[in-house]
């Protein structure tokens, strides 16, 4: 059984709806769908949720918003004419365009293209439809109630056989609509597949799977096949973002797999995310290649830092002051680096420098920006000797230097960091040793 979620690009407009009910037509398997709003048509075009969170900041400003609801209707109802439905969502319309009106919260305002979608997604199916609000709870912080959710929607879906689920919101305590603040849709998919104990989660959009690389950086890259949740979360960390690891949270921790779908080429088998690299057979040495630009790197020397009791919490504690975070904290017998993000450190950049002098009484303190990191990531690796070697050889070829070196303990990926302008390049030369060498 599955459970089947499609984005805004599937759903754009009449065509990509025939399309999504083709692709449920070829497996009975599907039974639950959880659509997002329609996205865009074309480049220059508007998705929905756009314009109703537009219509929400005119009317909370007290101007007109009119014109903008009408192409939202129009968007609907070209839909609905398409498919030759008799569908009327005139009464639908009316009351969200007043309670928009009457100011009611952001969230409601967007969650109503998936809430609109939906009920025309059931009407054309013929399948039941099911109010995320009902069945999707968030508790009294705004956080999504996991096993309240699980429990209340695993007994609803018990009595359809076929459902349509809106994707991207649920309700507070009080039953004002809550959004999630991020992938909503793909948290909504991955919320119906484990309550409905699913086989299989699949995520439908505009692109292939997951790629071992960018490919605005690489030339037409390898499609990745089968990874795991953990390369998931090191890759989605580092910057891939065809779906984030914080939007499959309850398949991953159901042990459901994901499995990543293209509707414009439905007969590719995508990309799978299992539990365990045991489910993905041998493979190769390196799963995917991510990385991200603007990194400052603040560097502690000082003789005897290993028997100085409390320096790395002191240096920590200055950070925290401030409300930054690091990304990594390399370290040696006589130095510390931390890596920071530049977006968090700018406005604290000379207050930061002064204290860790003030409470480290370092011998040298040097802060570097301009650095860029790059993560390798492989299940692979922790079973092949030299990959470190082929990676750094690579990079010398390249000319390329390598500012900083990081690799966990589960020798799941290596981290390095490099100047920003030599970051495309590196990744070239990693993606060429290992895939193409």
């Amino acid at each position: 059984m599955k459970v089947v979620k499609f984005g805004g690009s599937s759903l754009s407009d009449a065509a990509q709806f025939r399309k999504v009910k083709e692709i449920l037509d070829a497996d009975p398997e599907r039974v639950y769908i959880v659509p997002s709003a329609p996205g865009k048509r074309s480049a220059g075009d508007e998705k929905v949720t756009d314009m109703l969170y537009a219509c929400h900041a005119l009317a909370q400003s007290g101007k007109p918003f009119d014109d903008v609801f009408d192409r939202i209707a129009r968007r609907y109802g070209d839909i609905i004419r398409g498919l030759g439905l008799g569908v009327d969502l005139s009464d639908q319309l009316a009351r969200i365009k007043s309670d928009i009106a009457s100011k009611l919260s952001p969230d409601y305002a967007a969650s109503r293209g998936e809430y609109l979608c939906g009920l025309v997604m059931s009407a054309y199916l013929g399948w039941d439809f099911i109010d995320a609000a009902e069945v999707i709870k968030f508790d009294k912080s705004g956080a999504c109630a996991w096993e309240w959710t699980n429990e209340v929607l695993g007994e609803r879906l018990k009595n359809h056989a076929r459902a349509v689920i809106p994707g991207f919101y649920g309700t507070l305590l009080g039953g004002e609509i809550k959004t999630f603040p991020r992938n909503g849709s793909d948290i909504s998919g991955a919320i119906v597949a484990r309550a409905a104990a699913a086989d299989v989660y699949e995520n439908w959009s505009d692109v292939p799977g997951f790629l071992m690389a960018d490919p605005r950086i690489v030339y037409n890259p390898r499609l990745i096949e089968r990874l795991t949740y953990r390369e998931l979360r090191e890759l989605s960390y580092m910057g891939a973002t065809v779906l984030h690891e914080d939007s499959v949270f309850p398949v991953r921790k159901a042990g459901i797999p994901t499995n990543i779908r293209d509707t414009g080429n439905p007969d590719s088998p995508g990309t799978t995310i299992v539990k365990d690299g045991e489910e993905c057979g041998a493979g190769d040495i390196i799963t995917g290649i991510a990385g991200h630009k603007n990194f400052s790197l603040i560097s502690i020397e000082k003789a005897m830092m290993n028997n100085e009791t409390g320096f790395g919490r002191r240096v920590l504690q200055v950070l925290e002051e401030h409300g930054v975070s690091f990304e990594h904290l390399p370290t040696g017998i006589d130095t510390m680096s931390v890596i920071i993000s530049d977006t968090a450190i700018d406005i604290h950049r000379d207050r930061i420098l002064e204290q860790l002098r003030e409470v480290c009484q370092p011998d040298s303190l040097e802060m570097v920006s301009g650095l860029a990191l790059i993560a390798t990531v492989g299940r692979g690796m922790v079973r092949t000797r030299g990959t470190a070697a082929r990676l750094f050889t690579a990079l010398a070829q390249a000319k390329v230097n390598v500012r900083m070196i990081d690799q966990g303990s589960s020798e799941l990926n290596i981290i390095v960091g490099v100047d920003t302008c030599d970051f495309e390049n590196a990744v070239r030369a990693i993606y060429k040793a290992f895939v193409n060498g």
